[in-house]
């Protein structure tokens, strides 16, 4: 540690010395302060936010406000990990999260955004999407899981659809979680060989390396047509998990207007 003590300040020292810090060092088989310094700092920051949360949702219960986030993004670029820091702490009474299965064969054949609609917030609560209905935007095409005219119908339809959401007092918001090839490579073998996550993956998983370049476009194209003044996409660097943790609870609680 006297070592170490040479190179940082007092106030980083003293957090390698508490016994979180300690504690992170000894899990190590090499000794990398730097990273341990950095799960610290992101601990105590994601704490500070989580405390904001609370005090942001208590505003939005008494005010009788209607929040929704969704986040969309490639599969394991960090969307559902995200939305449970983000609620971690918070009133469920008062907040869910929906990700929504297969539609079902009466589904199909309504207007595609009605089963949506159903989860929408109600006065007072806030409500997180792990996937949208931006699904027939990227995912649905790029796996031919609709039509063409189904497809243009949706991207002909989905700007006045969130106009009348913002018009009548719901408070939007649209991540994009980014991530790289490599890094989703490398986040697919991780839950291949890990027994508690890889009930996760299922057969369109595999193909999304191959379909790389099909669901960037479509990606590209939704971005353009439904990036609006009043409902714009937040796009969030998820290369790394706990800087688009902080950098999407960040964007959230400065824009709503809480006390």
């Amino acid at each position: 540690m006297m070592q170490i003590a040479k190179h940082i300040k007092k106030e980083d020292l003293d957090q390698l010395n508490s016994n979180r810090g300690l504690k992170y060092l000894l899990a190590q088989e090499e000794t990398d302060y730097k990273s341990v310094l950095e799960k610290l700092k992101y601990e105590r920051r994601i704490k500070e936010l989580q405390i904001e949360l609370i005090k942001m949702q208590t505003w939005v219960v008494k005010r009788k406000k209607r929040v929704m986030i969704i986040f969309e993004g490639r599969d394991f670029a960090g969307k559902g990990g995200t939305i449970q820091k983000f609620s971690e702490h918070l009133n469920p009474r008062n907040m869910r999260a929906v990700a929504l299965p297969k539609p079902t064969v009466i589904q199909k054949r309504q207007w595609y955004f009605r089963r949506y609609i159903e989860e929408f917030p109600l006065p007072g609560e806030l409500v997180f999407f792990d996937r949208s209905w931006y699904n027939r935007a990227i995912v649905e095409p790029v796996n031919r899981f609709c039509s063409k005219n189904q497809y243009h119908k949706f991207m002909s339809e989905v700007n006045q659809f969130e106009e009348m959401l913002i018009n009548d007092g719901v408070e939007l918001f649209k991540f994009y979680f980014s991530i790289s090839k490599s890094e989703l490579k490398k986040r697919l073998k991780e839950v291949k060989s890990s027994p508690l996550k890889k009930w996760k993956l299922s057969p369109i998983d595999f193909k999304a390396i191959d379909l790389w370049d099909d669901y960037t476009m479509y990606k590209e194209r939704m971005m353009k047509q439904t990036n609006r003044s009043n409902s714009p996409w937040i796009v969030i660097d998820a290369n790394n998990v706990q800087k688009a943790h902080l950098q999407a609870m960040e964007c959230v609680l400065s824009q709503v207007k809480y006390k």
